[in-house]
């Protein structure tokens, strides 16, 4: 059974660092890409980073470019996403997905199985 459980959400301040974790069960990282999403108060949701295996490429928007940063873990079947810089308009729900082939999807919706999100708060 595929199960993806995030954690290391929180509340900072603008500026500051969070690094969300997404232990993966149910399969062995290094066959499907792994990638987060994330929900906005109020927003759609909408896509922030991806890492396809085995080549371990990696796919940001353009609106965290820069600040975040995709990793893997194959000993800890764990995908991380690290967040420097926060802004106030990270703040969201940030939700791990599994596709079902090594390729990041085009957008989160084709992501076949989901965790159940991490809350993360920025504050001006």
């Amino acid at each position: 059974q595929v199960q993806l459980v995030e954690s290391g959400g929180g509340s900072v301040q603008a500026g500051g660092s969070l690094r969300l974790s997404c232990k993966a069960s149910g399969f062995l990282l290094g066959f499907y890409a792994l990638g987060w999403f994330r929900q906005a108060p109020g927003q759609e949701r909408e896509d922030v980073a991806c890492m396809s295996f085995p080549d371990s490429g990696t796919h940001y928007a353009d609106s965290v470019k820069g600040r975040f940063t995709i990793s893997s873990d194959t000993r800890e079947n764990t995908v991380y996403l690290q967040m420097d810089g926060l802004k106030p308009e990270d703040t969201g729900i940030y939700t791990c997905g599994r596709a079902d082939t090594w390729m990041c999807p085009a957008r989160w919706p084709d992501y076949k199985y989901w965790g159940r999100g991490a809350e993360v708060t920025v504050s001006p």
